[in-house]
């Protein structure tokens, strides 16, 4: 995950005051994605979850940044 702008190639979402920027191709291949803020005791961060199955190139189909 980074901090970027919007390109022509990408979908751009806004929920709650934040606005995400996923590459088109990216977001058709793994969608839904969910983004959540995560807090515990080993840190917080966002957490996102894909239902992006192993077969279809994922790996675990989720991400934690």
């Amino acid at each position: 995950m980074a901090l970027d702008e919007p390109k022509s190639d990408d979908q751009v979402f806004e929920e709650k005051g934040a606005k995400y920027v996923i590459e088109k191709y990216i977001y058709e291949q793994a969608k839904p994605i969910n983004v959540d803020f995560v807090d515990s005791s080993g840190g917080s961060g966002f957490k996102l979850t894909s239902n992006l199955s192993p077969a279809a190139g994922g790996s675990c189909g989720s991400c934690s940044c």
